[in-house]
């Protein structure tokens, strides 16, 4: 019999082609996270406040996770193909026709509702043919996919800040725009689920799979389930609270440059990105229970980092680094626990609904930092954290078990 090919290789090798291809969307998608380099461009050319400056961030991850929810299902029924191009044809057109935004609310319908909508349809496809093609290293392979997205702001803040610079922050959105819907859309082209009955000829990873299969229906009845979405809400919430004040963060209490401080949102994202395939490698490894609970405790000591020491600039780049990674970090944990929790056959549509807990907490997030900072100061966001922190120690050790099946 021949042997199957994957882009050209054999498929154990050439199904790393489908991670590749995976990170290079997620780059694209992940720009995002460097929104906080447009925020003091945006507040300067409106004359608005931090907390309407963070809004457009605050509605994209809103929109991005409620548009995993209801596409979870599109994956399935059109491929990963289909779905991509046309998450990425709307990524590209909520950029593009961001800058041509006369105002901040209008920059939030664009930038926010569209693109953010196209990041939601997309976002699912390279993790689902991710996780179909690796079952023996679920974990690392879905964090290496979605190491693009933390990274992103690695490559992309500095040519934000840059573009900033020569053109102001509208052309930019329009520059950047035209380059995702192109990249995107290529990296869409080739992606496809193997065939049925596909199966690794000799696994290397420790990866365990399931032991049920559940449907979205049966998933939401058990308590794992919960425990899972309240986990993933506190560890988005504590990541995205921190995530967009960084920048600004670094200028008014690390007394950093505004170009330094887009270049430590660079250096945050190499631990974003890092976070990713490390977590999912340690969910293979310890289970989710005990990669949740290891991440918690640093989101902990990173937020009473930055409330005793804020103003240090070493407790700041140490301090967002590792809430960084954390962030990072659950949005591997998560996809990877529900196929490890709750099968593969219905695992599109039910980490759809595990996702939206990421909206609840950019919503949440977002707001709380912007209003401390109107109320106080950038440092008062740091006492919550602290507290989301050791009430994610409990819920990940008391719930993240694995469920039992009941019924047929």
């Amino acid at each position: 019999m021949e042997e199957m090919r994957v882009l050209g290789l054999p498929a154990e090798k050439g199904r790393w082609g489908y991670v590749a291809l995976g990170f290079v969307a997620n780059v694209c998608m992940g720009a995002v996270y460097a929104f906080s380099v447009f925020r003091k461009p945006l507040e300067g050319l409106w004359g608005i406040s931090a907390t309407s400056s963070g809004l457009p961030f605050m509605v994209f991850l809103a929109v991005f996770a409620l548009g995993m929810a209801l596409a979870g299902g599109l994956v399935e029924r059109w491929g990963p193909r289909k779905t991509g191009i046309l998450g990425g044809i709307l990524v590209g057109l909520g950029w593009i026709l961001a800058g041509f935004s006369p105002n901040i609310g209008v920059l939030t319908l664009f930038y926010g509702v569209i693109a953010g909508a196209g990041v939601g349809v997309a976002y699912g496809c390279p993790i689902a043919v991710a996780g179909r093609w690796f079952p023996d290293r679920r974990g690392l392979a879905v964090g290496l996919t979605l190491a693009g997205f933390g990274a992103s702001a690695l490559v992309v803040a500095p040519i934000m800040n840059a573009l900033i610079s020569t053109h102001g922050p509208l052309r930019t959105f329009l520059i950047l725009g035209v380059a995702f819907l192109v990249v995107m859309v290529l990296t869409a082209l080739p992606m496809r689920f193997p065939p049925q009955g596909w199966k690794v000829a000799s696994p290397k990873g420790k990866a365990k799979p399931s032991a049920v299969d559940m449907d979205r229906g049966r998933m939401v009845r058990t308590p794992t389930f919960w425990a899972l979405w309240g986990a993933y809400t506190i560890g988005c919430l504590a990541g995205l609270m921190a995530i967009g004040i960084a920048a600004p963060f670094g200028q008014e209490v690390a007394n950093l440059s505004a170009g330094l401080s887009a270049a430590a949102v660079s250096v945050f994202a190499v631990f974003n990105g890092v976070g990713r395939p490390l977590f999912g490698w340690l969910t293979d490894r310890l289970t989710p229970r005990y990669a949740g609970t290891l991440s918690f405790v640093l989101i902990f000591l990173a937020a009473l980092l930055l409330w005793r020491a804020g103003g240090s600039q070493v407790a700041y780049f140490v301090g967002f680094s590792l809430l960084w990674l954390n962030l990072g970090g659950w949005l591997a944990i998560a996809p990877a626990a529900t196929a490890t929790l709750f099968g593969t056959a219905h695992y599109a549509e039910n980490y759809g609904l595990v996702f939206t807990s990421y909206g609840v907490g950019a919503i949440v997030g977002n707001v709380m930092s912007g209003l401390l900072h109107d109320l106080s100061s950038y440092v008062a966001v740091f006492p919550p954290v602290m507290a989301l922190g050791a009430v994610g120690i409990v819920v990940a050790l008391v719930g993240l078990r694995p469920p039992v099946r009941k019924g047929p």
